[in-house]
């Protein structure tokens, strides 16, 4: 039984929750207003506005913009929301209206710690009801205290339905709590969560400020990866930095994609976000491997042989050739006898794990023999319970228990690198990356499908540097079904990202404010906003963040409302600042005016690295790929003007000599990579907590990893190898020797710790 199922079950005398739309319902848009009848705009503003949904939204020229009348109809449908006649608006608004006095308990209520709190539990009138708090994990209850407050009574479907509105103890502890009202027959049950009201994680930061790496880790290798860098690697790079100073390692995003080959490149549309990508491990830390007998450890040699020379490729990865090695090689392993105590530890992995891990394992198992585009995956017959699903996990029981000691050993793997990166010195380790969402053919598009909007993906609209918009062809989570499901699938994944995490950064953390919801059908540009419980949302990250000791970062860039930053530095989640992107006015902004609460860092994955940025190479990539609206010579004129911009800071700050040209154009032997390091030391200057440095800056590496608004045959978006200046490959082992990697390093260690 699923969260919003047991969240009210009507006795006798008590109205019952209307029914919603099917779960999962949806795959082709809803229709526009039928032919002859126009749809009054006013209403179907006001019923925009109750369902959360922007009818107009500021872009990125500063302009406001109005969203098509049939957006909204299309993006109320995939709510749930009928929109395409009068009649159909006029019966939802006064649905909207009606639908919280139909149920007796609010779907999930979420408060702060110590603030004064009240929950509404709806009862017929004159009945007298009572609301008790059963503590997360039976520690204990407490009890509501009815106040008194009063308030008109509701005519609900011919019953007269009166709210007793009941405050909150404001001593109750941080964590997962239910509510339980009752009155004469009728009962309801609802989540209850008490999260902080600030995070206090980053506080030490304050004292001391840090600085750590960021990179792709698929991208590091050393000469003992498989082709890809993994998570052995992580631990070494790890080791490497912190013996220098650093605090953290920043990783893109390490989710599960596709379980057998052809795989997503893209970190940033996973199968999951909550669990993790198997192509990351290391096979010579498996325990198992020593036991192996002769003929099948020396088959794993030679399926390590076999793929090891895509080490020295430097011009593109090939996970597919790499995961596919690697699966044959953890086939061997999993059927390998475990001790008493690793079987131990796996059983007490997949109880903590609980049904999560086992339906991904289920998707994994059946995704391996079907296609992404197999009706099976959007046939309600086939959706989680069904007969015919718990057929399927019997018939695939070992594949679905290999899927599990996957994660297992990642989970391991993952453990040893943060133990080792606290081992090296540094105060908070590796800090993951949250992606945005799941890709629509992905495990959550079918084990979250009660919780995900139907018909739509999630985007952005146009702007400075994606001028035709973006799709990122993700569905979105349903703001009111996340709330059914009293905010467990939101949870189960942080809980899982934390678990071995000194941090997290949130990519697009916007998102969780509202988010640019594009209908099936229209442009990317032809979106809407749909607004999301952030009180809520943050709540549970900094709850989650809280327990795993994690600081938490906001990637909160682009458009959004002024009041935001401000929110969330309030909550204790830092922001991000890009050197590039921060200005005053025309100019840059002055290192001391940026915000302390932040990662301050001179690029972000979706830039070249800062070599290529000196030089201009997105300009001439980007026209190149056909993405500019205006011509390659204005654009790096404007890119130019800016650059000289940020060179004469700079020199003005004496970071630069005067008369550097600062890597483009002509100028002093050596300028780029001495700008490099003058950028990085400006951001010291700043007073931001932490400052980040792309591992791309510090060995030279000019090629950007992703080029927004392309397609693979465009370009290898998520597939460039990591490299020098020379475009060869270089590894982990050589690093301790980089001239170049090592002075970046040690000049920003002093400039922040001297």
């Amino acid at each position: 039984m699923t969260a919003s199922d047991q969240q009210h079950q009507p006795r006798p005398g008590m109205p019952a929750d209307p029914p919603g739309p099917p779960a999962g319902a949806g795959g082709s848009a809803a229709p526009g207003p039928r032919a002859g009848e126009a749809v009054d705009p006013h209403l179907l503003q006001q019923l925009a506005d109750a369902h959360g949904v922007g009818t107009s939204f500021q872009g990125w020229d500063g302009l406001p913009h109005s969203v098509a009348e049939e957006t909204l109809i299309k993006v109320l449908a995939a709510l749930g929301v009928r929109a395409h006649t009068n009649q159909h608006v006029q019966a939802a608004l006064a649905e909207a209206e009606l639908a919280p006095w139909r149920r007796m308990l609010p779907p999930a209520v979420v408060i702060q710690q110590g603030e004064p709190a009240q929950v509404p539990v709806n009862v017929r009138e004159g009945a007298t009801a009572s609301l008790t708090i059963t503590l997360e994990g039976g520690s204990g209850s407490r009890e509501g205290v009815q106040q008194d407050v009063s308030m008109q009574p509701r005519d609900v479907d011919g019953v007269s339905v009166a709210r007793a509105t009941f405050a909150l103890p404001q001593d109750l502890p941080l964590g997962w709590h239910t509510l339980h009202a009752e009155s004469g027959n009728a009962a309801a049950s609802a989540t209850l969560v008490v999260v902080p009201a600030r995070l206090e994680t980053a506080k030490a930061l304050e004292k001391r400020r840090g600085w750590g790496l960021a990179t792709q880790l698929y991208s590091v290798r050393s000469k003992r990866s498989w082709g890809i860098g993994d998570f052995a690697d992580l631990a070494d790079l790890a080791a490497l930095s912190g013996a220098r100073g650093a605090d953290y390692v920043l990783v893109n995003p390490l989710h599960a994609a596709e379980p057998v080959p052809p795989v997503q490149p893209s970190p940033y549309s996973p199968s999951t976000r909550r669990f993790f990508n198997p192509l990351y491990i290391r096979i010579e830390a498996i325990p198992e491997l020593a036991y192996l007998k002769p003929r099948k450890r020396a088959l794993v040699e030679r399926l390590h042989e076999e793929v090891a020379g895509l080490n020295k490729d430097g011009e593109r990865l090939d996970r597919d050739a790499v995961y596919a090695a690697k699966l044959q090689a953890l086939e061997l392993l999993y059927h390998t006898r475990r001790s008493p105590a690793r079987q131990a530890a796996f059983d007490e992995f997949c109880r903590i794990s609980g049904s999560g891990l086992d339906d991904f394992a289920l998707w994994s198992a059946v995704r391996e023999d079907l296609p992404p585009g197999d009706p099976l995956w959007t046939d309600p017959a086939w959706a989680l319970g069904t007969p015919e699903t718990e057929a399927l996990r019997e018939k695939l029981a070992d594949r679905i228990g290999f899927h599990r000691w996957l994660q297992w050993i990642c989970d391991e793997q993952l453990e040893s690198a943060q133990q080792t990166a606290l081992r090296s010195g540094m105060r908070l380790g590796v800090v993951h990356d949250l992606a945005v969402g799941v890709d629509h053919s992905s495990a959550d598009a079918w084990t979250l499908r009660d919780v995900l909007a139907p018909a739509t993906s999630v985007g952005a609209p146009p702007d400075m540097y994606n001028q035709q918009g973006q799709d990122w062809g993700q569905p979105p989570w349903h703001p009111a079904r996340l709330a059914e499901a009293g905010y467990a699938p939101f949870r189960n994944m942080l809980a899982t990202v934390l678990r071995h995490a000194g941090g997290i950064r949130v990519d697009h953390i916007l998102g969780l404010f509202r988010l640019w919801w594009i209908p099936v059908g229209n442009a990317p540009g032809d979106g809407a906003y749909v607004r999301y419980d952030h009180e809520a949302l943050i709540g549970i990250l900094a709850l989650e963040a809280h327990r795993a000791g994690a600081v938490v970062i906001g990637e909160d860039l682009g458009t959004f409302e002024p009041w935001v930053r401000d929110y969330l530095a309030a909550r204790g989640i830092m922001g991000t600042s890009i050197l590039w992107f921060e200005y005053d006015g025309d100019s840059p902004l002055a290192p001391e005016k940026y915000r302390t609460q932040a990662l301050a860092s001179v690029n972000t994955h979706d830039l070249p690295p800062t070599a290529g940025y000196l030089a201009g190479d997105h300009v001439a990539l980007r026209s190149q790929l056909g993405l500019l609206e205006r011509s390659e010579a204005e654009e790096r004129a404007e890119h130019n003007a800016s650059l000289e911009k940020m060179l004469a800071l700079l020199r003005e700050r004496g970071y630069l000599p005067d008369g550097a040209a600062g890597g483009y154009g002509s100028g002093p032997s050596g300028s780029e990579e001495q700008t490099i390091e003058a950028l990085h030391l400006l951001l010291t200057q700043t007073p931001s907590v932490l400052l980040g440095v792309a591992l791309v800056d510090a060995v030279g590496e000019r090629r950007v990893q992703n080029q927004p608004g392309t397609t693979e045959a465009l370009y290898p978006n998520w597939q460039v190898p990591l490299g020098g200046p020379d475009g060869k490959p270089v590894f982990l082992d050589d690093l301790p020797a980089n001239a170049r990697f090592n002075a970046l390093l040690a000049a920003v260690e002093e400039a922040l710790h001297s």
